[in-house]
């Protein structure tokens, strides 16, 4: 249930409400907006309970909603999230660029990919430290060494640094150095990681998976916000459908305006992914942000021909500035900026 408090309401007023909540047996979830407190009732919603608190005069009013999402809805919270990664905002009025390599092949060309996008335009550096890989045979990643490297990047460039999470083992290692957590598809419905990462200080982007529908995706990110993270980043990252000879996944664009009607989150697209081929990601980039998408992952490589992994849908860094300067035109369009 999501309890309304009246505009007026003070803390000793809000506090008594919390109280009263608790009596039911419910857990609590606060989120305190411009105009307005807003409580969240962690349990299945009762009329009865309903009733008693509408009762209380410093409630304006309670709505009885499906617990399943309730904490990334728009009903709990009408403002949209936004927060600052370093100097970044995110869910903003601009839209956020994030590039960078599928993974961290080495020292020299990691510096040299993220000092290429900074100077195309990137706010923020990504790459895989953790891959991973549907073959077992396939690049792993360089792990420590890779999120060092990735932070010396950090230190040049002065951008910000995401990176994927594999597991529960190397949660603490991985937030040690990123800014940014990042889930992959795979590990969208790992609800012991979910809860792990929910209870860090630290902001955490999570992909749909590949088989997802958008209540499955909203309701892994309510694991993180009942676990206490408020921070979180929802990514469209294309679906798996019967269309395999001329993309890798079908970039769903239409998620986009949905979940930003049903959540305040802020919502990214990932057309690198989304779509597996260079060719077709800056097109589905100037979709997304016509969508309203608050941010794009991209991939980018100096040499995606030698790339050990993704490298057939990566960048170079030539046509990832060319894209960035076509999508200024239709950010503005929609009343954002780059």
């Amino acid at each position: 249930m999501i309890v309304i408090m009246d505009s007026g309401a003070d803390e000793e007023e809000i506090q008594e409400v919390e109280k009263r909540i608790r009596s039911f047996g419910y857990g609590i979830h606060r989120s305190t907006g411009e105009n307005s407190t807003i409580l969240g009732a962690i349990g299945s919603p009762r009329e009865d309970v309903k009733e008693a608190l509408e009762a209380m005069s410093s409630v304006e009013r309670v709505i009885l909603v499906s617990p399943s999402f309730m904490l990334v809805s728009r009903e709990f919270k009408k403002e949209k999230t936004a927060f600052k990664v370093g100097g970044v905002e995110i869910g903003g009025g601009k839209v956020v660029l994030v590039a960078g390599p599928c993974a961290v092949e080495g020292r020299e060309s990691y510096l040299q990919v993220a000092e290429a996008v900074k100077k195309g335009g990137a706010d923020i550096l990504r790459g895989g430290a953790y891959k991973p890989r549907t073959s077992p045979y396939s690049f792993q990643g360089l792990e420590e060494e890779g999120l060092k490297i990735m932070a010396e990047a950090r230190d040049i460039t002065g951008l910000p640094i995401i990176t994927e999470v594999l597991d529960q083992h190397s949660v603490e290692i991985v937030a040690r150095y990123a800014d940014i957590i990042q889930v992959g598809a795979r590990n969208m419905q790992n609800f012991k990681l979910l809860t792990e990462l929910g209870q860090l200080n630290k902001p955490v982007l999570i992909k749909r998976g590949m088989s997802a529908t958008i209540e499955e995706w909203l309701m892994a990110a309510e694991y993180l916000l009942s676990s206490g993270n408020q921070r979180v980043i929802l990514c469209e990252r294309g679906i798996r459908t019967f269309e395999t000879t001329y993309t890798r996944n079908t970039l769903d664009i239409s998620a986009v305006p949905i979940v930003k009607e049903l959540s305040h989150l802020p919502v990214f697209v990932d057309p690198s992914h989304g779509t597996g081929k260079w060719k077709w990601v800056p097109s589905m980039s100037l979709a997304a942000v016509a969508a309203g998408a608050d941010g794009l992952l991209v991939e980018v490589h100096t040499a995606p021909k030698e790339a050990l992994c993704d490298g057939p849908q990566s960048l170079i860094p030539e046509k990832f500035s060319q894209m960035i300067s076509s999508l200024r035109g239709v950010a503005q369009t929609v009343g954002r900026t780059l």
